[in-house]
C-alpha cells in the first residue's frame, strides 16, 4: 500500500469519527421572573433594537461617541483579544489535520581504521529527502474535537466581551457628557448667585459706611458671598474633572466645538421606552451571551476529559528518497518509506484522569452559576432603571414646583426686608432655599436623562458594527 493511500485512509478515519463525549448542551432555565416589575404594558419591542446613532438625539454626543469608538484603549484591547482568541482557535483546530513536513538532510560518518572491519578508514555519506507525518492522532473518541469546540466557544465569548465593552463605553460617554452639561449649568447658576450676592454686599457695605445698615446685616451677606464663591470653585473643579474623564474615554482631546451648550431636556429621539421581556436579555445582552459561551466551553472540556480514559491512536510515517550520492537522490530505486502506527492505552495514571474529569464537572457547575448570576444581574439592572423611571416624572414636577415656590418666597422676603419688616437673615434663608431648589432641579433633570441612558444600556442597546 502506498503512503498516499495510507494518509488518505487516516484522514478519512479521523474525519468520520465525528462524535465527541461532551454532554448534550442544554441552556439552564433563567432564574428570573417572566416579566419586569414596574414595566407597564409588556411589549415584544424594546429600545435596544434601535442603533445608537438613531437613539441619541444630540449631534455633539454622537460625534463624541464616534471618537471614543475609534480611539478608546479598552475597546482596542477588547478587539485585539478577539484576534488573539481567533488565532488560538486556529492553532487548536490545526490538530484536526495531519502535519506534513518536508525534510532534507545529509549525514557524513567516518569509521577509523582501528575499528573498521576492512582495516582501513571508511567515510560514508547519505542524502535523504522525505515528507513526514508526525504523530497524527486519529480522533476516534472526540478528544481533539472537544478541544476544538472549547476553543471556538472561548473565541465567541471574546466577541461578546467586545460588544459588552462597546455598550458600556457608549453609556459612559453619554453619562459623562450629560454630567458635564449639568455641571456647566450648576456653575452658571453659582456665578449668577455670586454676582447677585456681590452686588448686594457692595450696596450694603456702602449703606453700612453711611450708618444706615448694621454690621450684622453686612456680615450675613458676606457669608452668602463666600458660600457662592466656594460653589463656583467647586463646580469649576468638577467641570475640569468631567472633561478629563471624557478625554480618557475618548482616548483623545475633546474638541472645543463639542462642549455642551446646556443640559437638554431629552437625550433620546424615542419618546416611548419599551423594555420588552426578560427573555429578550438572553439573546441581546452580550455579557449573558459571553457567559453562555463560557458555559459551552466548559461543556466541551468535559468531553475532552472523558476521552482521556480511552485509547489514543497516533500515526507517524514518512516517504521519500535516500542515496549515498546527491546525484542519485531521486533516481529509480532510491525510494524509502516508513509507517509507525501507535496505540496508547491508559492503564494507571495515579487518578489524574479521574481528577481531571471531576475538575471539568466542577468547572461546568461554576460556569452555570456565573451564567445564572449574569442573568440575575441584568434583570436587576433593568428592574432598577424601570423603578427609577416610574418615579422621575413626579420627582421632576415636584422639583419644578419647589423652585417656583422658593422663588416667590425669596421675592416676598426681599420686599419685606426692604420695607424694614424682616431682618436680612430671613432674606438669606429664602435665597439659600431658592439656590438649593435650583440645584436640585438641575440634578433631577440630569437623573432623568441618565436613567434613559442606563435603561438603554441595561437592555443591551448600543451595539452596532
Amino acid at each position: 500500500m502506498s503512503y498516499s493511500k495510507l494518509l488518505i485512509g487516516a484522514v478519512a478515519a479521523s474525519w468520520l469519527a465525528g462524535c465527541t463525549m461532551a454532554p448534550t448542551y442544554e441552556r439552564p432555565a433563567a432564574p428570573v421572573a417572566a416579566d419586569f416589575p414596574d414595566a407597564g404594558s409588556q411589549s415584544t419591542s424594546t429600545i435596544a433594537d434601535i442603533q445608537w446613532r438613531e437613539f441619541y438625539a444630540d449631534p455633539k454626543l454622537r460625534e463624541l461617541i464616534d471618537l471614543a469608538l475609534a480611539n478608546n484603549r479598552d475597546l482596542r484591547v477588547a478587539i485585539l483579544n478577539i484576534d488573539q482568541a481567533r488565532a488560538q482557535y486556529r492553532i487548536q483546530r490545526s490538530q484536526s489535520f495531519p502535519q506534513l513536513d518536508a525534510v532534507g538532510n545529509e549525514s557524513v560518518n567516518r569509521v577509523p581504521a582501528s575499528v573498521s572491519q576492512t582495516g582501513a578508514g571508511v567515510t560514508t555519506r547519505q542524502f535523504n529527502a522525505n515528507i513526514g507525518l508526525s504523530a497524527y492522532e486519529l480522533d476516534l473518541f472526540g478528544r481533539v474535537r472537544s478541544l476544538n469546540g472549547q476553543a471556538l466557544e472561548r473565541f465567541l465569548a471574546t466577541g461578546e466581551a467586545r460588544k459588552a465593552t462597546q455598550i458600556s463605553l457608549i453609556s459612559e460617554v453619554a453619562n459623562t457628557y450629560l454630567t458635564w452639561a449639568a455641571d456647566l449649568e450648576q456653575l452658571a447658576l453659582a456665578q449668577q448667585t455670586l454676582k447677585s450676592q456681590s452686588d448686594s454686599y457692595a450696596l450694603t457695605k456702602r449703606r453700612f459706611e453711611l450708618g444706615s445698615a448694621s454690621e450684622l446685616t453686612l456680615r450675613q451677606i458676606q457669608t452668602s458671598v463666600d458660600t457662592a464663591r466656594v460653589n463656583v470653585s467647586t463646580y469649576t473643579r468638577l467641570i475640569a474633572q468631567d472633561r478629563n474623564a471624557l478625554v480618557l474615554l475618548l482616548g483623545a482631546a475633546v474638541p472645543e466645538h463639542l462642549t455642551p451648550a446646556s443640559l437638554s431636556d431629552t437625550v433620546s429621539t424615542v419618546a416611548d421606552l419599551p423594555a420588552g421581556l426578560p427573555s429578550d436579555l438572553l439573546t441581546r445582552r452580550p455579557d449573558i451571551l459571553q457567559a453562555e459561551h463560557e458555559l459551552k466551553a466548559a461543556n466541551f472540556n468535559i468531553g475532552a476529559a472523558r476521552a482521556a480514559f480511552y485509547p489514543r491512536i497516533t500515526l507517524t510515517g514518512s516517504a521519500g528518497s535516500s542515496s549515498t550520492d546527491l546525484d542519485g537522490l531521486f533516481a529509480d530505486g532510491s525510494g524509502a518509506w516508513s509507517f509507525v502506527p501507535q496505540i496508547s492505552i491508559p492503564l494507571f495514571a495515579g487518578g489524574a484522569n479521574r481528577a481531571n474529569l471531576d475538575a471539568a464537572h466542577v468547572s461546568r457547575q461554576i460556569e452555570v452559576a456565573q451564567y445564572e448570576q449574569a442573568i440575575q444581574t441584568a434583570f436587576r439592572e433593568v428592574a432598577d432603571a424601570l423603578a427609577e423611571r416610574n418615579t422621575l416624572g413626579d420627582q421632576l414636577s415636584a422639583r419644578q414646583s419647589l423652585v417656583e415656590a422658593t422663588s416667590t418666597s425669596f421675592r416676598l422676603s426681599q420686599a419685606r426686608f426692604e420695607r424694614g419688616v424682616d431682618s436680612y437673615l430671613d432674606v438669606l434663608d429664602s435665597q439659600r432655599s431658592l439656590y438649593t431648589a435650583q440645584q436640585g432641579l438641575i440634578d433631577a433633570r440630569l437623573q432623568k436623562l441618565t436613567n434613559t441612558v442606563t435603561l438603554y444600556k441595561a437592555l443591551g442597546g448600543g451595539w452596532s458594527e
